[in-house]
C-alpha cells in the first residue's frame, strides 16, 4: 500500500511539472471516449446498444479536431472553448445522429471556469449551455424534451460549477499560503528588530562602562606618572585607584558580556544591574579622580522601577565622565535625583568651560562625548522620557533627564530628534 501511494505521488508530481503531457493524455482519453460513444445508439430500451451504427468520416474529423484543441486548454482556455463549442454545434447541425463531440466542450468549459473569475464563468457558462442545448433540441433527431438534450444542459452546467469550485479552493489555499508566508516574514522581521535593539542596548552598556572606567584609569595613571619621583605615596594612592577602577570595569564587563551567553551556559551572571543604590560609590570614584561632586537632591528613599533606576544611573555616570573629560581643571559637578509626581528628574550640572572645552575633531571620535550623549538620549527616550543637554548660561554644562516612573518600552528616537540643544559633549 505504501509503495502504491508513493508511486501515485511521484506520478502526480511529474504530471504537475509537465502540464502539456497531462493535457495530451487527457485529450487522448477524451478522443477514445468520444469514438466509443459514437458507436452507441441510445435506443428506446433499457440503455444504449453498440454495433447498430458507426460514425461518419466528418464526425471522426470533428472529434479529432476537438481532441487536438484540448491539448492547448491551459494556454488558450477561451479559444479552446470557442473551438470545441463550434465543433459540437456543427456536429449537431450536420450529423444525424450526432457523435458526442460535446464531451470536449464540457472539458473546455471546466478549464475556463477553473482559471477565470466567477462573473466570466457565469457569462460564458450560460452562453455555452444555452447554445449547445438549443442546437441539440432544434437540430437533433430526438424530441426536444429527450434525456439526451437535457443531458447536454446538465453536463455543461456541472462543468461550469465544478470549475468554479476548483478555482475557489485554489484561491483559498493560495490565501492561506500567502498568510503563512507573511506571518513567517513578520516573525523574521520582528526577530531582526529585537536583535538590533538588543545589540544597541549592549553597545550602550559597553560604552558606559568602558568610557567611565577607562577615563578614570587614564586620569589616575597620569597623576601617578606625574608625581612618581617627588611623591611616591601619592603615586601609590593613584595606582590603587587605577587598580580599583580597572577591577570595577572588568566586573561590569563580565556582567554585560554574560548577557550574551546561551541559555544553560555555566557561570551565568547573577549580579544585579547597577542603580541609584550604589550612586555613592560612583560619586566616590570621581572624587578620587579629582572631580569634586556634590549630591544635592534626593529620591526620598523611594525605589524606582529597574529600567528607570538603571537609566538614571547610566545618565549620571556618562554625564560625570564627560565633565571629567571636557570641563577642564578646577571644574565641580552637582548631581540631583528628585521624584516629581509620576516622574523622576535627574540633573547633572558643572561649572566647567562648556563647549569651549571640546577638543577639535571630537565629532569624529567614536569615544567622544557626542556618542555618550546619543546613548543617554536613546536610553531615556526608549523609556518614554526626555533628555536635554547643553551649555548653561554663564558657563558650564547641564544634563537634565525626565524619566517616567512607570516606564514603557518603545522605539528609541533617532539621535538628535529629542529635546535639547547643542550636543557639545
Amino acid at each position: 500500500m505504501t509503495t502504491l501511494s508513493s508511486g501515485f505521488a511521484r506520478a502526480r508530481r511529474w504530471l504537475r511539472d509537465h502540464p502539456l503531457a497531462f493535457d495530451a493524455a487527457l485529450a487522448l482519453g477524451a478522443l477514445v471516449a468520444m469514438i466509443a460513444g459514437s458507436f452507441a445508439d441510445p435506443g428506446t430500451g433499457h440503455g444504449p446498444t453498440f454495433g447498430t451504427r458507426t460514425p461518419g468520416p466528418l464526425s471522426v474529423v470533428l472529434m479529432v479536431l476537438a481532441a487536438v484543441a484540448l491539448v492547448l486548454r491551459r494556454r488558450r482556455p477561451m479559444a479552446v472553448l470557442a473551438a470545441t463549442g463550434t465543433l459540437s454545434a456543427t456536429e449537431y447541425i450536420l450529423m444525424d445522429p450526432p457523435a458526442p463531440v460535446v464531451m470536449s466542450t464540457v472539458i473546455a468549459l471546466y478549464t475556463v471556469a477553473s482559471r477565470t473569475d466567477r462573473p466570466t464563468t457565469w457569462r460564458v457558462g450560460l452562453l455555452t449551455m444555452g447554445a449547445l442545448t438549443a442546437a441539440s433540441m432544434v437540430f437533433g433527431s430526438t424530441p426536444w424534451y429527450s434525456q439526451e438534450n437535457l443531458g447536454v444542459f446538465a453536463w455543461t452546467g456541472m462543468a461550469g460549477a465544478a470549475g468554479d469550485a476548483v478555482r475557489s479552493r485554489r484561491a483559498f489555499v493560495d490565501a492561506i499560503r500567502e498568510r503563512a508566508e507573511r506571518a513567517e516574514r513578520t516573525r523574521e522581521e520582528e526577530a531582526r528588530r529585537r536583535v538590533a535593539e538588543e545589540r544597541l542596548r549592549i553597545a550602550r552598556d559597553l560604552h558606559d562602562v568602558v568610557a567611565h572606567h577607562i577615563a578614570l584609569v587614564n586620569v589616575q595613571a597620569g597623576v601617578a606618572a606625574h608625581v612618581m619621583d617627588r611623591r611616591p605615596d601619592q603615586a601609590k594612592e593613584a595606582l590603587a585607584h587605577v587598580r580599583d577602577a580597572s577591577r570595577s570595569a572588568l566586573n561590569e564587563l563580565r556582567v554585560t558580556v554574560g548577557l550574551l551567553r546561551q541559555q544553560g551556559d555555566p557561570e551565568a551572571p547573577t549580579e544585579p544591574a547597577p542603580g541609584l543604590a550604589v550612586l555613592g560609590e560612583l560619586v566616590d570614584t570621581f572624587r578620587n579622580a579629582g572631580l569634586p561632586v556634590e549630591v544635592a537632591g534626593s529620591d526620598h528613599g523611594e525605589r524606582l522601577p529597574a529600567a528607570v533606576d538603571l537609566a538614571a544611573y547610566r545618565v549620571i555616570q556618562e554625564a560625570l565622565t564627560n565633565v571629567r573629560k571636557h570641563a577642564g581643571a578646577g571644574a565641580r559637578a552637582e548631581v540631583s535625583v528628585v521624584r516629581v509626581g509620576a516622574t523622576a528628574e535627574v540633573t547633572v550640572l558643572d561649572n566647567g568651560r562648556g563647549c569651549a572645552a571640546r577638543p577639535p575633531g571630537a565629532d569624529d571620535d567614536p569615544e567622544s562625548g557626542r556618542h555618550g550623549l546619543v546613548g543617554m538620549r536613546e536610553r531615556v527616550t526608549a523609556l518614554g522620557g526626555a533628555l536635554t543637554a547643553g551649555p548653561r548660561y554663564g558657563g558650564g554644562f547641564r544634563v537634565h533627564a525626565i524619566l517616567p516612573v512607570e516606564a514603557r518600552t518603545g522605539e528609541p528616537e533617532r539621535p538628535g530628534t529629542a529635546g535639547g540643544t547643542g550636543l557639545c559633549r
